[in-house]
């Protein structure tokens, strides 16, 4: 199996704060994989790890044999309203990494921009204001702005919270076209049927709990483990988390459904 990502012995830290403690992981190259856990848990600071936007303090962090294109989509729930920008123009600031600002945009690059303002169908917001649009579309903006970059791994820090259907179909729609084109795609999420449906999950609560298929890591036993007995609820047909992170927003995406329909589970994983 080609790796994307191989963590060993990986410890993150925020000046004295340990934001994740020592881990040894690995990502699958080409998969789409989604990082879980409750808030706090760090999984926005693995992502900034894999972009190389921390260093580790202890152990090892090799992304692609050290080599690959990253395109890191951040969350776009802060706005601010004096940036009078157009759509357009947003997402041609994904090819400033080989432009730069001031660089001439070649036919390459008109086409990278067009080809992603189609993938995320805002052709017609292109020549309006980011601070006209709502959330969702400002989400597809900027989601097309990291795929309007040249990458090979796309980092994804919560895409679909509290989006709306549409908006979160087209963003689905656009990890299996990068998975198609043979790219890896990592996503942070709370949603366990989000995670459920990824090919590779990392499981953490400061640490790494558990990574593999989602069958292996979305367990009873590792998901008290990480959550804690209080938020994990068991019922006969499966069980559930109660994680106050996401709330039911209305409109959003079918993907709200946190219930995980499995097995009963052993006695053993009741204690």
């Amino acid at each position: 199996m080609r790796l994307a990502v191989d963590a060993r012995d990986l410890s993150i830290r925020y000046g004295s704060r340990v934001a994740v403690a020592a881990s040894t992981f690995t990502i699958p190259a080409g998969a789409f994989t989604t990082i879980i856990g409750p808030n706090g848990s760090g999984k926005s600071t693995v992502l900034n790890a894999i972009a190389g936007l921390v260093e580790p303090a202890s152990g090892t962090l090799t992304v692609d044999d050290g080599g690959p294109r990253v395109s890191y989509v951040l969350q776009s729930t802060k706005l601010n309203e004096a940036l009078h920008v157009t759509v357009r123009e947003v997402v041609t600031m994904g090819r400033y990494a080989t432009t730069g600002p001031y660089g001439r945009l070649r036919a390459g690059d008109r086409e990278a921009v067009e080809a992603a303002i189609q993938r995320m169908d805002i052709g017609a917001l292109a020549y309006r204001h980011l601070h006209e649009l709502s959330g969702g579309e400002r989400q597809r903006v900027f989601v097309a702005q990291g795929i309007a970059q040249d990458h090979d791994v796309l980092l994804l820090d919560e895409p679909l919270t509290g989006l709306d259907i549409n908006s979160a179909h087209a963003i689905e729609e656009m990890i299996h076209e990068e998975q198609a084109a043979g790219r890896t795609v990592i996503m942070t999420t709370h949603d366990l049927a989000e995670a459920r449906a990824s090919d590779w999950v990392l499981l953490l609560a400061g640490r790494v709990v558990a990574s593999g298929p989602p069958a292996e890591v979305l367990t009873v036993e590792h998901l008290a483990e990480a959550y804690g007995p209080s938020l994990l609820h068991v019922t006969e047909g499966g069980f559930f988390l109660d994680d106050p992170a996401h709330q039911p927003v209305p409109g959003r995406h079918l993907h709200q459904e946190r219930t995980i329909h499995a097995e009963p589970p052993s006695a053993d994983e009741h204690r």
